[in-house]
């Protein structure tokens, strides 16, 4: 076995670890009661975040994608509207930490990225949401509130993904 195979077989089982892990955390989520439809804590992104931080914006859009389409099928929304809505913010969030990764990294800590990707995500759903599903403008008073708790629970999951970034051992190259 080659060296290139021996690093492409180390990285395909840190993405299944990592995604898996996302995912049991995006199932769990799933069963949290929230007071608004969409939003909820974002937990599984802790997961991303640290690997995006740690290994880079490939493997974590490898993550990302997997959570979303693996959990949305364990929990069998797979193809329903809520798949669509979670993909879009997703896509959303991916597109946001790539910019940020891209452009700002050295001056954006964890919170940073959390928060850009928290309300990139929110964005990203409620964009689809109103194009798709409900087109009313009142929709659009809807938005701050939706904002703001991406914002709060965006700097929750960043605060929680510096703390296990900091106590996490140094990356073996």
């Amino acid at each position: 076995m080659n060296a290139a195979s021996t690093n492409t077989a180390h990285a395909d089982r840190l993405v299944a670890g990592y995604a898996a892990l996302a995912i049991g955390i995006h199932i769990l989520e799933s069963a949290v009661p929230m007071p608004l439809p969409g939003v909820k804590p974002g937990l599984a992104n802790v997961v991303v975040l640290i690997v995006l931080l740690r290994y880079g914006f490939r493997m974590a859009a490898a993550v990302t994608l997997l959570r979303v389409i693996v959990g949305s099928i364990f929990i069998g929304t797979f193809l329903a509207p809520t798949f669509f809505l979670s993909f879009a913010g997703a896509l959303a969030s991916l597109a946001v930490a790539g910019l940020v990764h891209a452009c700002g990294a050295r001056w954006t800590g964890p919170v940073g990225y959390a928060v850009a990707m928290a309300m990139a995500h929110m964005s990203g759903q409620f964009l689809l949401a109103w194009r798709l599903f409900v087109p009313h403008p009142e929709l659009l008073n809807l938005l701050p509130v939706l904002l703001a708790f991406a914002l709060g629970l965006g700097a929750f999951t960043g605060i929680i993904a510096a703390s296990i970034l900091d106590r996490l051992p140094a990356r073996q190259p």
